[in-house]
């Protein structure tokens, strides 16, 4: 069975690209929405994030919790927001290696906006057999793309409720 490399979603949000933008620009927001980041450590910088930005993410997964160090690869404000994650760890991120990239497109629609959130497996050195094998074991049975698109699928609903709620506030 071949791996998946690449998942992407895609959401319509009753909000303008510049809003959603905004919103997703802060990585120390993301915790809001994901149900696995629970946002950036303190030391990292506030946002809008922009190209070189590094950043600590914090992750919880049940009882397991870890921290990644990502950098932002694209930030061109109402369109594009990305960063790739390269190093990973329990207190800090020391083991490092390509790990993933994620990804955020914003395109305008004629009720909002379009967001799109889209997860690269960077572990392109992985033999399939060893990354299946460890994709189960930390997802509870999941390849790691399946995993990733309950994850995206979510995070996206979350931020379209809280966007629109605000929206309308």
């Amino acid at each position: 069975m071949s791996r998946a490399f690449t998942v992407s979603r895609s959401i319509e949000v009753g909000v303008p690209p510049q809003v959603a933008y905004q919103a997703v620009s802060h990585p120390e927001d993301m915790g809001r929405w994901s149900p696995e980041n629970r946002g950036t450590t303190e030391e990292s910088p506030a946002g809008p994030a922009v190209v070189g930005t590094s950043f600590v993410g914090r992750n919880k997964r049940g009882r397991f919790r870890w921290v990644t160090r990502c950098t932002v690869t694209a930030a061109d404000p109402d369109n594009r927001f990305a960063f790739r994650v390269h190093a990973i760890g329990v207190r800090r991120p020391r083991l490092r290696g390509p790990i993933a990239s994620w990804e955020y497109r914003f395109e305008p629609t004629e009720r909002g906006t379009r967001v799109t959130e889209t997860w690269t497996d960077d572990r392109r050195g992985w033999p399939d057999f060893v990354a299946h094998v460890f994709d189960r074991i930390v997802t509870s049975g999941r390849t790691f793309a399946d995993f990733q698109t309950r994850n995206i699928d979510r995070t996206l609903q979350n931020l379209k409720r809280e966007l629109e709620g605000a929206h309308t506030n």
